[in-house]
């Protein structure tokens, strides 16, 4: 499909500077995650892929908080290929609530099939080998430390706090990625999110267990 090449192009370009951890292979991971769901599912195929290879153009933490500039960039991008507005309005809202962020607002105004996929997509992601890596390199960008243990996470932060949030990054787990596996909306989705959960939890039992210089 045309349309889809001329969309990782333009992604490739505008991701050539970005953190590693929500760079273009990033968002070629989710998109080909997106693929493997939606074999299983019902879904719009083309609005799956325009919105998992449009979902980071502008990711809000690295844009001073800006929630409005990833959403504005995929719609004037798409606007200008000729791509129907009812397709660009379905991408634009996947891209404006698929993020772990917004789980903190009770009412999400938006919810679809194709949004199910592509968040799952992407959070398969954030968790696993590849999840650790990305956390700890997000972590090594803030310049934050890896651990403290006098430093609890968070476990009942707001929106606003989440956003604003500057601890360790072994605390990132807690506070986001071991709750994702139960956070899956298809049933593909959960059963590769197990696994990845169960990696992570051997991997912290061996981090705790080396900080603490018992192996």
């Amino acid at each position: 499909m045309e349309i889809v090449e001329i969309t990782k192009d333009f992604v490739k370009t505008a991701l050539k500077n970005a953190e590693g951890g929500h760079d273009w292979f990033h968002t070629l991971r989710v998109y080909n995650n997106a693929l493997h769901i939606a074999k299983y599912e019902s879904v719009n195929q083309l609005i799956v892929e325009l919105a998992a290879l449009l979902h980071d153009i502008a990711d809000s933490k690295f844009h001073k908080g800006d929630e409005t500039k990833g959403p504005g960039i995929a719609r004037e991008f798409l606007s200008h290929q000729g791509i129907d507005n009812a397709v660009i309005d379905e991408v634009v809202n996947i891209i404006k609530f698929m993020s772990f962020k917004n789980t903190f607002d009770n009412d999400t105004e938006y919810s679809s099939k194709e949004l199910q996929v592509v968040q799952d997509a992407d959070r398969l992601d954030a968790i696993g080998a590849i999840g650790i890596a990305r956390c700890f390199n997000y972590g090594g960008f803030k310049n934050r430390a890896l651990f403290h243990p006098d430093i609890p996470p968070n476990l009942n932060m707001s929106k606003t706090e989440y956003k604003a949030a500057t601890g360790p990054t072994i605390n990132h787990f807690y506070e986001k990625l071991l709750l994702l596996k139960d956070q899956m909306n298809t049933s593909t989705g959960k059963t590769m999110a197990l696994k990845r959960h169960n990696f992570m939890l051997t991997f912290l039992e061996e981090f705790y267990a080396e900080w603490h210089g018992k192996v």
